[in-house]
């Protein structure tokens, strides 16, 4: 495997799962991933196509998530800041979470 294959390997960190990711995948093909703070929209795009075979990705939307402040007894204290990309796919072309 090369530098970028395996730059591009470590993009996507996760899928986030949750009902308003669902409606998405369900209603526009698109799929939800936390991706590493320093991702662009090409990067996640080749991420994609690269770690699920066989999909054309058709656009990228990236967000920046600001972390939660939370109080710990007395103390307050902050998440940290996360990334998160909608990837719409090309017509006909699906993610299956669970032969990945």
């Amino acid at each position: 495997m090369s530098i970028e294959k395996t730059k591009l390997a470590s993009i996507l960190l996760a899928p986030v799962v949750s009902e308003k990711s669902t409606n998405a995948a369900e209603l526009n093909r698109q799929f939800v991933f936390k991706v590493q703070k320093v991702a662009t929209k090409l990067d996640v795009k080749k991420a994609v196509e690269l770690m699920f075979d066989g999909v054309e990705v058709e656009s990228v939307k990236i967000l920046n998530v600001k972390g939660k402040i939370k109080r710990f007894g007395r103390t307050l204290g902050k998440r940290s800041d996360w990334k998160k990309a909608y990837v719409k796919l090309k017509e006909g072309h699906d993610i299956e979470f669970a032969s990945a």
